[in-house]
C-alpha cells in the first residue's frame, strides 16, 4: 500500500503571517516561517535554508508592499500571494503594517484562507472556513478593546512616537496622533544635527509622555532624541515589523496596546486582554 504524502509545505514570510497560516490551517499543512519573531524584515537577508524552503513551497505568502525588500529578488515556481496588498489594496500610504488595525488585520486572515483553499484541498474547506471565521471573531472583539483601552488616554497624551512609520493603521484606526523620528525628519535612516533640534522641539510639543523603541536596548539615535528633548524611553517597546517572540499575534497587539496606554496614563484591562489571547489560541 502506498504511503500517503506529506502534507503540502507552506511558507509564510513576514509580518504576522506566520501566526494566521498556522491557524488557519492546523495540521494540513506544514507551515515554514522565514522571518523570526522580533527580526527587522526591512533590512533582513534570506539564508540558504530559506532559499531551500521557497523552492519546495507549494504556495509563498508574504505581506507585501516592500515590507521585505530582499524578497524582490527572490523567484520561485509556487503561487506568490502578496497577502496585505490583496487585503488592503487601497492603501494610500503604501505603508505595509496593515495589521495594527484588527479590521485591516481580519481582510487579511480572509485573504489567505482565500489562498489557502485550493492547495488544502476541497476536503480542508469547510474547516478552514470555520478557523478563519473563529479568527476574524476575535480580531473584531480585539478592535473594540483596543479602542476602550485608547479611551481611557488623556487626548493630549494620544500620540506615538517611534522610531520609524510603522503604526500609521493603528493611528488611523483609533485617532492617534503618529510622529516617526526617521522618516519624518531624516534623510536615508540619518538624523542630522538640525534634523535632531527640529524632531527634539517636535516632541516636547507633542504632549506625548514617552518615546516608544521597537526594540530594547534602543538605538543610539533614540537615546540622542530622548537626551537632547528631554522626553524618556519607555520601559517597554512596540513591536511595529511583526509578533513579538514566543507571542501569537493577538498576545502581541493586545500587548502593544496596553504598552502604550499605561504608558501614556491611561488603564488597560489586561483580564479581557487575556481572554482574547485564549480564544485565539484555542482555535482549531
Amino acid at each position: 500500500m502506498a504511503a500517503a504524502p506529506p502534507p503540502p509545505l507552506v511558507v509564510a514570510v513576514d509580518g504576522v503571517l506566520c501566526d494566521i497560516t498556522r491557524s488557519l490551517v492546523q495540521g494540513a499543512a506544514r507551515v515554514t516561517c522565514l522571518i523570526p519573531p522580533g527580526a527587522d524584515p526591512h533590512g533582513v537577508a534570506l539564508r540558504g535554508s530559506d532559499r531551500q524552503a521557497l523552492s519546495s513551497a507549494r504556495l509563498v505568502l508574504m505581506n507585501g508592499y516592500n515590507l521585505t525588500p530582499a524578497m524582490q529578488r527572490i523567484r520561485v515556481s509556487a503561487p506568490v500571494v502578496p497577502v496585505a496588498e490583496r487585503a488592503v489594496p487601497r492603501n494610500k500610504a503604501l505603508d505595509p503594517h496593515v495589521w495594527h488595525d484588527p479590521a485591516l488585520t481580519s481582510a487579511m486572515v480572509q485573504a489567505t484562507a482565500s489562498a489557502l483553499k485550493p492547495v488544502l484541498g476541497s476536503a480542508q474547506g469547510p474547516a478552514l472556513q470555520r478557523r478563519s471565521q473563529a479568527m476574524q471573531a476575535v480580531l473584531n472583539q480585539l478592535g473594540s478593546w483596543s479602542a476602550q483601552q485608547l479611551q481611557t488616554v488623556p487626548t493630549a497624551q494620544r500620540v506615538l512616537v517611534s522610531e520609524h512609520r510603522a503604526f500609521s493603521a493603528f493611528a488611523s484606526r483609533y485617532g492617534i496622533r503618529e510622529l516617526p523620528v526617521l522618516d519624518t525628519f531624516a534623510t536615508g535612516g540619518t538624523l542630522r544635527p538640525s534634523s535632531l533640534a527640529a524632531i527634539s522641539a517636535a516632541i516636547r510639543k507633542s504632549g506625548t509622555k514617552v518615546i516608544f523603541a521597537e526594540a530594547l536596548p534602543p538605538s543610539k539615535t533614540l537615546r540622542r532624541i530622548s537626551s537632547v528633548s528631554g522626553v524618556a524611553i519607555a520601559k517597554q517597546p512596540l513591536f511595529a515589523d511583526g509578533q513579538a517572540p514566543g507571542q501569537s499575534l493577538i498576545q502581541t497587539a493586545t500587548a502593544n496596546v496596553c504598552t502604550f496606554v499605561t504608558a501614556q496614563g491611561g488603564r488597560c484591562d489586561q483580564q479581557t486582554a487575556s481572554a482574547l489571547q485564549q480564544q485565539w489560541a484555542a482555535i482549531r
